[in-house]
């Protein structure tokens, strides 16, 4: 099979079929993503890229796992500068690298998919994994949201989690299953949710406002208090108009709207707690 140059792909095979030199390889026209793994040099290094660079660089050895299959998977909920992530075979092992994380664990038949060429853990797996493997309780709860979104319940996660009873991480995995809701529409707004259920402030999800026209990212209903996540997608073009007009149909049924940006959801959830709290308090 000749080697495609346009994505990720091996230096030693493009050598090989004589698409390029050692030298080009080098050279201002690609970039080296791994030992051996190459791609375009205009591409932007996205986890996405990293991901189907690492499934070269592993080969059948392993599989794209963690972050970088929910990635693959649509799921995007990675944190801001997640490295790639792979999951060895029985029998294979692979030193860790800048870039890449390499995790050893039972991998069972079944458990794996194929996106793009791609072999990797399929979505449950994927849930299963970063109930586990994710930085914190709050990344965790994230991932199996946006993993479990419109794909299956949660209570598969938990039918695994017993198949793998015994392995790293699995005591955990009931506590950020209680916490988790599929119903969430993005990591952002399951990140302001779980800001406050760790606060002892437990939202609603999802709401429906005005018969079901409207639906609130998060609320607490009998205080008319809504909380959503103010992304850069809400402030442009028609998105924006439509949101004003949304704003102001709410705002005419008496309801307040707190909107939280990317900078405080990930980089201060206190101010989250502490404006929300301030105006449950402040309303009879």
């Amino acid at each position: 099979m000749t080697v495609d140059l346009s994505g990720p792909f091996r230096g030693s095979a493009a050598i090989a079929d004589g698409l390029v030199t050692r030298g080009e390889l080098r050279g201002p026209r690609f970039q080296r993503l791994f030992p051996d793994v190459h791609g375009p040099a205009h591409l932007e290094r996205t986890l996405a890229l990293r991901a189907r660079a690492a499934a070269l660089l592993v080969g059948g050895a392993g599989v794209v796992a963690g972050y970088s299959a929910a990635e693959l998977l649509g799921a995007s909920c990675a944190p801001p500068g997640t490295a790639a992530e792979v999951l060895m075979r029985p029998g294979h092992h692979r030193r860790p690298r800048p870039g890449l994380v390499v995790h050893r664990d039972v991998l069972f038949d079944g458990e794996t998919t194929v996106r793009g060429g791609v072999e990797l853990t399929d979505p449950v797996r994927t849930a299963f994994d970063l109930a586990r493997w994710a930085p914190d309780p709050t990344e965790r709860v994230v991932a199996v949201d946006a993993l479990a979104h419109g794909r299956f319940p949660v209570a598969l996660v938990r039918d695994l989690a017993r198949i793998h009873l015994g392995a790293y991480g699995t005591a955990g995995i009931a506590a950020v299953l209680d916490h988790a809701d599929p119903r969430s529409e993005s990591p952002m707004e399951s990140r302001i949710r779980m800001a406050l259920v760790l606060a002892g402030m437990p939202p609603e999800v999802q709401y429906p406002v005005a018969g079901g026209r409207y639906r609130l990212d998060l609320a607490y209903p009998d205080r008319l208090l809504a909380i959503e996540y103010d992304g850069a997608e809400h402030r442009t073009g028609a998105r924006a108009r439509r949101d004003l007009e949304r704003e102001a149909a709410l705002v005419r049924r008496g309801w307040t709207v707190l909107r939280f940006d990317a900078a405080t959801v990930l980089g201060r959830p206190d101010v989250i707690v502490r404006t929300v709290r301030s105006q449950l308090s402040a309303q009879p």
